[in-house]
């Protein structure tokens, strides 16, 4: 009987989706399924996924127009057979305990949702990873803050009731993880031991797009949080912040990636804003 469902969302994935799923074939959960959602990709990542023959899992394929993740994953929820929903990216790979020691406080009972707090950078070797946690404010080699707290507002396994409950994720780029916490008024719980490595964006192209992708959210505040947020990802903002922070954290090539980061941030905002332009 599957008990676990992943549903994971891929869009122009070729370089990382294969070590995700050889990854999830290492798992020591007895019985699970994999459900992919291609998302509209331009590239051989759907071949890619269509060739690999796991031996751990059922894998599932399904496609959609390019919608973004919130959307792929509401699709990938519908065709899923287990209790317990797991979401996951296509950029992530898994210690073999991942999804036991997630799904385990759901499993006895006293959870509803679980996150993992031991979530490591895969590609540390880069200096571009390494400038991705500098400007995010996270500790070295991890993808968090330090102190982070032990309950917070995106989810990574939940029981399949309470997300069709609430008819699950708004989609809507950035800002879609959030919205299932909006939604069930209540916190993801860490859950120990659960393990898996993520990629930082190694590349100055990666970052801008990503800084891009990220600018087109909405705002607190309204039209002045969006003249503050234009503001803070100005050049001459942009200079001062990558050059003090690229001193104070011993990187110069801190600066170069701050100039990029922040033209792709700029560039989000004043599509989402004047053209309309919502992330996918």
């Amino acid at each position: 009987m599957i008990k676990i469902s992943l549903a994971i969302p891929v869009y122009n994935e070729k370089d990382v989706i294969i070590d995700c799923l050889s990854s999830l074939d290492k798992q020591t959960h007895p019985a699970f399924e994999v459900i992919i959602v291609d998302d509209g990709s331009t590239d051989n990542t759907l071949k890619l996924v269509k060739d690999y023959k796991p031996g751990k899992y059922k894998l599932v394929i399904i496609k959609q127009n390019h919608k973004g993740p919130g959307a792929g994953r509401n699709l990938g929820a519908k065709k899923t057979v287990g209790e317990i929903l797991v979401f996951v990216d296509a950029d992530m790979t898994f210690d073999k305990d991942f999804l036991k020691k997630l799904a385990k406080p759901i499993d006895l009972g006293k959870e509803k949702g679980t996150f993992s707090k031991e979530e490591y950078v895969s590609n540390w070797n880069s200096i571009w990873a390494r400038c991705w946690n500098i400007n995010e404010g996270w500790v070295n080699k991890r993808r968090h803050p330090a102190n982070y707290p032990d309950k917070q507002e995106v989810f990574r396994a939940i029981l399949k009731s309470e997300f069709d409950k609430v008819g699950g994720f708004k989609p809507g780029g950035y800002t879609d993880d959030y919205s299932l916490y909006e939604k069930l008024g209540y916190k993801a719980v860490a859950a120990k031991g659960a393990t898996f490595y993520h990629k930082n964006p190694s590349s100055l192209c990666e970052i801008f797009k990503h800084a891009k992708w990220v600018g087109k959210r909405p705002y607190k505040l309204g039209v002045l949080g969006y003249i503050i947020a234009l503001i803070r990802a100005s050049l001459p903002v942009s200079l001062i912040v990558g050059l003090f922070k690229s001193i104070i954290k011993l990187q110069p090539a801190f600066l170069i990636f701050k100039v990029v980061y922040d033209f792709g941030l700029f560039l989000g905002i004043f599509s989402y804003v004047f053209l309309k332009k919502n992330a996918k």
